[in-house]
């Protein structure tokens, strides 16, 4: 059984929980440890005493820490891509790809721990200097989702570490195996004790105890929109600074005047790749009806001629659905679609597979509206609607048609109508020519509207949320 690790120290749960494999239900990953409210606020305990002393380390001590851990991830990106891809059912290339970004941007923040700057400035007073710095925040609670199991704990944890907070983390129930790997190649980097927490375990339990202590400084959160607002509550009632990032319905625009190729590649990447289990998935396809019909016979082609089965089968191109739970929200999606209207012109079944595995094939809808429940709520798998419309201004509408503003796309071979998409499309991110999914690590991260909320995650953007800006004033 995999522990907990707090204070510096492995340590046993109070229950256990097994990790299964949604391609194998008979596979059992190994079995986690469970936090309870009490080893939690122990783990609180453990990163506050540590943090005068993490806030004042020197750069070069972060930098190797943070080294060594891209090191070991990139030395072990095999083993833990296998790991990735058994308990979540990412494919075995694209779970070793996400592994590889995570080396990547440990070894990026280790960088950023050298680069550390601030100001010097005249004051308006005679005499007077302006020393401006940024400040670490403090014990920062980190609760991630099971959608990517080790990039977004990286994007958040090496930050946070960079810049010198303590950490409280809390990884999804659903995948520990990442994140237990991922906290063992940190606390044997030379971590100090009680500097990084590792607590799994109910957000009801041990989530709600991180949001419910006030010595939490700061609380990064990515996963569902409710539950987000939730956090939001809680962490306004504290006044702490808070970072969401949340749900998505993201718009793939494809024009007349689009090489239909590049379009229905990135269309089929974007929405069904990682079996659609991506906030950044382009779910709405919106096409103009110059090109309608032919798209929609290549969309089908294309996915006539993919593979869906074990994760880590080679060949495998969509693995399973991560649990039963959201195969069953995915068709009720599907069922709903239906009954207001949609016309399934591929999959939406279940797959049988070599082995008991939640399996469903990547269900295309056609003759969908806007007002559809499908175009308005975030599916969250391999299910895509596709919107005819009659021009780039109508497109262009529809696109920004949404609660939510994470990512959008265009595919066109027009400048003048990537140039405007660019400009207005109302989104955090904008792709043109390329899936609304798959972003680089060393540049912002995040949306708008319900999608996000507080400073961009990633790049340099991050020590917006990871830091605190002083001004100092001085008079010799």
């Amino acid at each position: 059984m995999k522990q907990l690790y707090i204070g510096g120290a492995w340590t046993a749960g109070t229950a256990e929980r097994p990790n299964v494999n949604p391609s194998d239900l008979s596979d059992i990953v190994d079995t986690y440890a469970q936090a309870d409210a009490a080893m939690t606020t122990q783990a609180i305990d453990a990163a506050a005493a540590a943090f005068p002393a993490w806030a004042r380390s020197g750069p070069q001590q972060r930098y190797d820490i943070l080294q060594r851990v891209a090191d070991e991830i990139t030395a072990r990106a095999d083993e833990l891509g296998d790991l990735l891809a058994r308990e979540e059912g990412k494919t075995l290339p694209e779970a070793k790809g996400e592994v590889l970004r995570a080396a990547q941007i440990f070894r990026f923040f280790s960088g950023e721990a050298l680069r550390l700057t601030g100001e010097t400035v005249p004051s308006v007073r005679p005499g007077v200097g302006v020393e401006i710095t940024r400040e670490p925040m403090g014990v920062v609670g980190i609760i991630t989702p099971w959608n990517f199991p080790i990039a977004i704990p990286a994007w958040k944890i090496a930050p946070a570490l960079c810049y010198g907070n303590t950490v409280v983390f809390k990884p999804a129930d659903l995948v520990p195996g990442s994140a237990w790997a991922l906290a063992d190649i940190i606390a044997r980097a030379g971590v100090p004790e009680g500097v990084f927490n590792l607590v799994m375990g109910r957000g009801s339990v041990v989530g709600e105890t991180i949001l419910s202590d006030a010595r939490v400084a700061a609380v990064s959160f990515t996963g569902s929109v409710n539950t987000g607002r939730h956090v939001a509550s809680k962490c306004v009632e504290h006044m702490r600074k808070f970072q969401l990032e949340m749900g998505g319905k993201n718009p793939m625009v494809v024009l007349d005047d689009a090489d239909i190729n590049v379009a229905v590649d990135a269309c089929v990447n974007g929405a069904f790749f990682s079996t659609g289990q991506r906030c950044t998935a382009s779910s709405r396809l919106i096409v103009t009806e110059g090109i309608h019909d032919r798209f929609i016979d290549a969309m089908v082609a294309k996915l006539e001629g993919l593979k869906i089965g074990d994760a880590r089968a080679a060949g495998t191109h969509i693995g399973p659905v991560v649990d039963e739970s959201q195969l069953a929200v995915d068709e009720g999606y599907i069922a709903k679609a239906k009954d207001e209207g949609g016309k399934l012109v591929f999959g939406g079944d279940r797959v049988k597979g070599d082995t008991e595995g939640f399996y469903l094939a990547p269900a295309l809808f056609t003759e969908t509206t806007q007002a559809m429940t499908i175009n308005r709520e975030e599916v969250f798998g391999p299910v895509a609607s596709v919107v005819r419309v009659k021009d780039y201004e109508e497109a262009l509408a529809a696109a920004n048609d949404t609660p939510f503003g994470l990512s959008s796309g265009i595919c066109t071979t027009s400048l003048k109508y990537a140039t405007h998409f660019r400009r207005n499309a109302e989104a955090g991110m904008v792709m043109v020519n390329l899936p609304t999914a798959g972003v680089d690590y060393h540049v912002p991260f995040g949306g708008r509207k319900g999608s996000s909320f507080g400073p961009r995650e990633q790049g340099k953007y991050a020590a917006e949320f990871f830091t605190t800006v002083k001004t100092a004033y001085t008079l010799p």
